[in-house]
């Protein structure tokens, strides 16, 4: 790809100043539950909804220990700890319902699409131990810039780098409150990274600069990143880049609509989508 920057790969990791990225899966589950003579209709619908966290939960520790290889005890086992004591965030309700069984009664059933937070002090704490080129590891992806403070007419350099390869978005949101799509743009609709490899934007097929304007203040640049493509937003063709006319709000969750696929013969159930979020600030200053 042209945005490959080799000769500053060890000059600009000296001045990443995210250390951590926040890490999650995303995958799909399906759970359900019986009234029978001691649940009321909302309580079953929430027992099943418990048996689809739970489910998420359990896809994704079985998905982690196949597809990470043990250089580590210590550090693996603390992975697996991670997502032992994992949250899980419904991002949407795909079909619900209620069937009668023919020997429970009363039933009700529900698929959704979670996203499976695993406890953030241990990722933490393993994050400062782990190296983070190691592509064995759950997906990391840091975004940084040149320097945090930039004065008016000076251009902005943005750098990315995972641990393994991935698809990005990045939004740019500056002093107003406006936010931009930097990456995949309308000249570079490309949004697939390899991991390991310094990324410079802009460059390369790019169209825009961001040249420091008026107003003046806090702005910030966030990366989404997972192992599938990501869920599509609201855009609109810009100046080489895209307006996003998403609510600000929304971004995140919709960006986790991501692409799950089956893999295999595996009973219907699909791999979970390994995922990543990172943000940087920056100052902005006549």
């Amino acid at each position: 790809m042209k945005r490959t920057i080799i000769a500053l790969i060890i000059f600009v990791l000296t001045a990443i100043p995210n250390l951590y990225a926040a890490q999650s899966t995303i995958t799909e589950a399906e759970g359900q539950a019986c009234m029978g003579d001691d649940k009321s209709k909302k309580e079953t619908e929430q027992a099943a909804l418990s048996d689809a966290k739970r489910k998420a939960v359990d896809y994704t520790l079985t998905y982690l220990e196949s597809n990470t290889e043990v250089k580590n005890f210590v550090l693996e086992s603390d992975v697996v700890k991670a997502y032992s004591n994992a949250s899980v965030r419904v991002i949407e309700e795909i079909e619900k319902g209620w069937f009668r069984d023919p020997s429970s009664g009363e039933c009700f059933r529900l698929k959704v699409k979670a996203e499976v937070l695993p406890d953030e002090k241990i990722i933490k704490n393993r994050a400062k131990e782990a190296s983070f080129d190691d592509p064995t590891s759950p997906l990391n992806v840091r975004v940084w810039t040149d320097k945090q403070e930039y004065k008016s007419s000076e251009k902005i350099k943005i750098y990315i780098r995972g641990n393994k390869p991935f698809y990005a978005r990045v939004v740019y949101k500056d002093m107003s409150g406006k936010t931009v799509q930097l990456l995949p743009n309308p000249y570079s609709s490309d949004n697939y990274f390899r991991g390991g490899t310094v990324y410079e934007i802009p460059s390369g097929e790019d169209r825009f600069e961001l040249e420091v304007s008026p107003p003046f203040g806090s702005e910030s640049i966030t990366i989404y990143a997972g192992s599938s493509q990501l869920g599509d937003l609201d855009l609109e063709s810009a100046s080489g880049i895209y307006d996003i006319k998403t609510n600000p709000t929304d971004i995140g969750v919709k960006t986790r609509g991501v692409k799950i696929k089956q893999k295999g013969d595996d009973g219907g159930k699909k791999t979970p989508v390994e995922f990543s979020e990172s943000s940087i600030s920056l100052v902005t200053k006549k």
